[in-house]
């Protein structure tokens, strides 16, 4: 541009003649400049944009979170506030340093599963610990367990779903234990589904061991080893949460990660089909069964007399990079994505367009009973944050003998204290203060 200006100061006293060549001259070389520069954009990748520094972003060209269709409007609708431009949405904004570090550790909690005890079992680095999530336009206030405690008098909640849910009500119950200690008194066979009560409040919390949500013959042990394929009905929800469903002042409802799992589809006792299973049987993509199930849950939801607070929350992605879980995946990062730097992948983004879509479509039915159905969607705030896994800590000091050891990594659940608390920041602003 430079070069252009003192051309044309050189020459203001030529002819125009002259003066035309100049500017045909400068609008050659930067149509020239464009066009190189608009072939250089990264190409896509199958999970993560590495960009060369976390303070220098790669260029902004993943699809939106909200954008999975032409019609990018379908599934904006993660609360009807957040629609108009310059309002405050929980659910869509950057991690930000936090000087003042977690709401606890894991001396102050017991109730941390070795899984997810990162702290204890070693991980040497605690950065992790010192970000909070600001929303956009507004403030996020910290969770006040005080607050919650005393407006949760006689109340009753369900975290309901798979260990993402049995993960999140850790985290739940580990920060309202600095108020008051739970008290365990109900827990199956295999400690999956867990019931504690805080005693002076008669405040009850519930973790319900239900996958699919739908029926499921499942044969695999705590390690995910299977010995046969999943038996799941498509035509009958479990009744490990819906015999329980009207006594429930608030749940939080939540499935996905398991239809990816190979399973044989049952309706009316007859096998409708499979995904990737060992049988002849008609293949059917867990597309299909996930939606069908999300449907039938939805409705159930929708056409009930529930008088509560139902919170339907999407599921949540993984940061395996080089492999998955059982392949020699891992997540080594330790410090959060900016937006820009990452993109959903493409199972994950599937699973989250069934889950607008028919959430909308229940939402669409509640009005006409009075039920009262939310959207919880902690993909933006869970997308950006890698380093906030158990990785190799998923069992104690895993690198205690060799430095170099071959260990699995977790890089779908999350550590405690860790980003999980977040999301018990944003469930006090919409049930407590919202």
């Amino acid at each position: 541009m430079k070069w252009y200006v003192k051309m044309l100061a050189l020459h203001k006293h030529k002819s125009s003649i002259l003066k035309l060549i100049v500017m045909i001259i400068a609008t050659f070389f930067a149509l020239r400049v464009f066009i190189n520069n608009s072939t250089e954009f990264p190409p896509d990748s199958s999970l993560l944009q590495k960009p060369t520094s976390i303070q220098s972003p790669s260029p902004v060209f993943l699809q939106p979170l909200h954008d999975f269709s032409p019609d990018a409007s379908k599934f904006r609708i993660n609360d009807e506030v957040s629609e108009k431009t310059g309002t405050c949405d929980l659910f869509a904004g950057d991690w930000i340093p936090n000087p003042a570090g977690p709401a606890y550790i894991n001396e102050t909690c017991n109730f941390i599963e070795e899984h997810q005890n990162c702290m204890r079992n070693g991980r040497p680095d605690s950065e992790y610990l010192y970000w909070r999530w600001k929303p956009k336009n507004c403030e996020l206030p910290q969770f006040n367990a005080l607050k919650f405690l005393e407006m949760m008098q006689n109340k009753t909640w369900a975290f309901i779903g798979d260990s993402i849910s049995r993960n999140h009500v850790q985290s739940l119950i580990c920060m309202l234990s600095k108020v008051e200690e739970a008290e365990m008194f109900y827990h199956d066979e295999e400690y999956r589904s867990k019931g504690w009560r805080f005693t002076s409040y008669n405040l009850t919390i519930y973790v319900i061991w239900s996958p699919f949500l739908a029926e499921a013959a499942i044969f695999e042990d705590f390690n995910g080893v299977a010995s046969r394929d999943i038996e799941l009905h498509l035509d009958r929800l479990d009744k490990k949460w819906t015999d329980l469903y009207k006594n429930l002042d608030y749940m939080i409802i939540s499935s996905g990660k398991w239809f990816m799992k190979n399973a044989i589809y049952y309706e009316n006792e007859t096998i409708l089909g499979c995904h990737h299973c060992q049988k002849n049987y008609t293949d059917l993509n867990l597309e299909f069964a996930y939606r069908k199930t999300l449907r039938f849950v939805l409705n159930f939801i929708a056409t009930s007399d529930h008088k509560g607070l139902i919170f339907f929350r999407t599921s949540t992605p993984d940061h395996f990079e080089g492999g998955e879980w059982s392949s020699g995946g891992k997540c080594n990062r330790t410090v959060p994505f900016k937006e820009g730097e990452v993109e959903i992948k493409y199972m994950q983004k599937m699973l989250r367009q069934v889950e607008l879509e028919e959430f909308r479509s229940a939402v669409a039915r509640t009005s006409e009973n009075g039920v009262r159905l939310k959207l919880l969607d902690f993909m933006q705030l869970s997308l950006l944050r890698p380093d906030g896994h158990p990785g190799p800590y998923r069992k104690l000091d895993p690198f205690a003998n060799d430095k170099n050891a071959q260990v699995q990594y977790d890089c779908l659940h999350w550590c405690l204290p860790g980003p999980i608390d977040a999301w018990n920041d944003v469930i006090m602003e919409m049930v407590v203060d919202g």
